[in-house]
């Protein structure tokens, strides 16, 4: 998890140590690629910081929502609808 985020930061540190101005969509679709893996690290890490912490956090297990406590310990909130299966390449969003 700290090593993708150093790696990221080298790479962006050394960019603009040397005045590199990205000139194609090559090379910023490069530094896009880690953007999910970057992500999916963030949330893990801020999971496990704030059970650490002493806070519980919410998490669906089995089309279940728990809320899970730093002891380990889960409650149950409620039961959800399952997930809907989705192609790779298609991107659905709501809020």
């Amino acid at each position: 998890m700290k090593d993708l985020i150093k790696i990221y930061a080298i790479i962006l540190v050394s960019f603009t140590q040397k005045g590199f101005i990205m000139k194609s969509e090559k090379e910023l679709d490069f530094l896009e690629s880690y953007i999910p893996l970057l992500a999916n690290s963030a949330v893990k890490k801020a999971y496990l910081d704030s059970l650490s912490s002493g806070n519980s956090v919410l998490e669906v297990i089995d089309s279940k929502i728990y809320e899970i406590f730093p002891d380990g310990s889960k409650k149950l909130i409620k039961s959800i609808e399952a997930d809907i299966k989705i192609e790779a390449d298609k991107k659905i969003f709501s809020i």
